[in-house]
């Protein structure tokens, strides 16, 4: 038996066996269940409650340097060959008229089997108490003041267990079942015509302990403040020249989308192009992308984060991958296919969303590595700057090199001291000019959850992302 009830280990192994009989260079077959509840409440009153399970086999196949991908819902042995079969013809399919042939390159692949324990099990908890911890929460906001109104609050609740067993013709085998929880909210406010909302996400891998350390009343009534300060007390914003400094949240959202998904091998080689751009590390031909305190990593390995795996979807052992490293373009995220194309060994950044989706390259909880500067020492020496604590909004061009952040609640930087708040201020730079410009790095690393949306058909994976407080001098506000 498996550590996943109800899937027999040798029967994945017989499957592989008989694709590699059928003429496969190369096979794989992965069982994945994804066990989901999700509860969504708008002020207070539920919407919907639901139970998902998705369950399947996801099998991969090469023939003569053709990849053939096939997915089925159908858990019997018929329904397992019959997809077998598909994945066979779609890669002798595929192997017509091919420039390159495809092949998987050499990894340090796994025989292992883990899984997640949680402090707390959200299994043991009946949906009525989930329901009016929620409500709960809710209840605990101040949603007027004088003129101020909070005019939505909608939160969303999210449970799963993913399990999965991964069984490769090359000697691949690994179990495991991650656990893990997340709520999203989504606040809207206004004051005397003016709009604004803020919304956010935490999650990690896990059980109720999550939710336990990210107290969401507490979370919900600060970003109501943050909206009042926006909306009631915030001057209009500066404008040119000047020292900014970014928190953990901006930080970890401009990494991720500058450094982590710029890194994919499979979108610098093209695969992205028509439904999310390139990147710049195609274009960009130097190797310097910012100062020496400029390091970025992309780790799946840290304990109860959002993004965790110690495997990836191709059986490789996950590690720490290092995209820039004291301000030079470091490595790129592959899985074992991108690998082979760059001569290189895959970092075990393959992942598939459930049964029915291929793996690709992925991020897992990308973050700036922290430095040793406190807040106070950050500021101290700013004549005239801009602290942005929270965003509003972001956009980012295909390539992954011009960006720009619209701060939620930010401040006014005088004479190393905060002063008078001001809103809707916009940063916009290049990703070279953001990371060239950082010459102090903050010691309070903190993590964020997202899910991470990429593919077509589209994916989408839990990740974090973060950093510390950063200063960056002399940048451009419009």
């Amino acid at each position: 038996m498996s550590l996943i009830n109800d899937i027999e280990v040798k029967d994945l192994e017989e499957a592989v066996g008989r694709l590699s009989v059928n003429g496969a260079s190369y096979g794989e077959v992965r069982f994945h269940r994804n066990k989901i509840l999700s509860i969504t409440i708008m002020n207070g009153v539920v919407l919907g409650i639901g139970r998902e399970t998705r369950e399947g086999y996801g099998i991969r196949s090469i023939v003569s340097g053709g990849l053939g991908f096939a997915s089925t819902n159908n858990l019997s042995k018929e329904g397992l060959n019959e997809a077998l079969n598909r994945s066979l013809s779609a890669a002798r399919a595929a192997s017509k008229g091919i420039s390159r042939k495809i092949e998987m390159a050499p990894a340090r692949l796994g025989r292992a089997s883990y899984s997640v324990t949680p402090k707390r099990s959200f299994e043991d908890e009946p949906i009525d108490v989930k329901i009016s911890r929620l409500r709960e929460a809710y209840k605990s906001l101040e949603l007027s003041k004088n003129s101020f109104k909070v005019t939505s609050v909608n939160i969303v609740y999210r449970e799963s267990i993913e399990e999965k067993v991964i069984v490769t013709s090359d000697g691949a085998l690994i179990e495991s079942r991650i656990p893990r929880i997340s709520v999203f909210y989504n606040i809207s406010a206004q004051y005397e015509g003016k709009r604004a909302n803020r919304w956010f996400q935490v999650g990690g891998s896990g059980g109720l302990e999550v939710l336990e350390e990210n107290k969401l009343d507490k979370l919900m009534a600060e970003d109501i403040e943050s909206l009042y300060i926006n909306l009631v007390k915030a001057k209009s914003p500066p404008k040119g020249v000047m020292d900014v400094v970014l928190s953990p949240e901006i930080v970890g959202l401009a990494v991720h989308e500058s450094s982590g998904h710029p890194s994919e091998a499979d979108r610098i080689m093209g695969r992205e192009a028509a439904q999310a751009g390139l990147s710049y590390r195609t274009f960009y031909k130097g190797t310097r992308i910012g100062s020496r305190y400029v390091t970025v990593v992309d780790d799946p390995t840290i304990p109860g984060s959002y993004g965790f795996y110690l495997y990836d979807d191709e059986g490789v052992a996950a590690r720490a991958r290092y995209l820039y490293r004291n301000g030079e373009l470091g490595e790129l995220l592959h899985n074992r296919e991108t690998a082979s194309v760059y001569g290189t060994e895959s970092n075990g950044a393959a992942r598939a969303m459930d049964y029915r989706s291929e793996p690709i390259v992925r991020m897992a909880n990308t973050y700036f590595m922290p430095g040793d500067y406190t807040f106070e020492e950050l500021i101290e020496d700013i004549k005239e700057g801009v602290y942005i604590k929270k965003y509003m909004e972001w956009n980012i061009d295909d390539i992954r090199w011009g960006q720009r952040y619209v701060g939620l609640e930010a401040y006014i930087i005088r004479n190393g001291e905060l002063k008078e708040p001001v809103r809707d201020v916009a940063l916009e730079v290049t990703t070279r000019e953001f990371y060239t410009s950082i010459d102090a790095v903050g010691k309070d690393l903190r993590f964020y959850a997202g899910t991470c949306g990429k593919g077509e058909p589209a994916q989408g994976v839990p990740v974090w992302f973060g950093g510390p407080h950063v200063r960056l001098r002399r940048v451009r506000f419009i």
